[in-house]
């Protein structure tokens, strides 16, 4: 179903009724869909710590590039 949005904001709860419903909403803006009314999905837990031992950090890597500062900054810095 495609309905316009200003009939999406009159009837947003019958539209979310009708979601949970297993029906498909589409809301439009001038005849043009916009967006997909869905039913949320949690994202689940995070995993910290995946990519541990996978690389490490350059120990320069917090070190200023003389190079890079003259391009932004030209002579001020020197």
């Amino acid at each position: 179903m495609i309905v316009d949005i200003s009939e999406a904001k009159t009837n947003l709860s019958k539209l979310i009724d009708s979601v949970c419903c297993g029906e498909k909403v589409v809301i439009a803006k001038n005849d043009l869909p916009m967006v997909d009314l869905v039913i949320h999905q949690p994202a689940g837990e995070r995993i910290l710590g995946l990519l541990v031992g996978e690389f490490t950090t350059p120990d320069d890597f917090v070190d200023e590039a003389e190079q890079i500062n003259d391009m932004f900054y030209g002579d001020e810095i020197s």
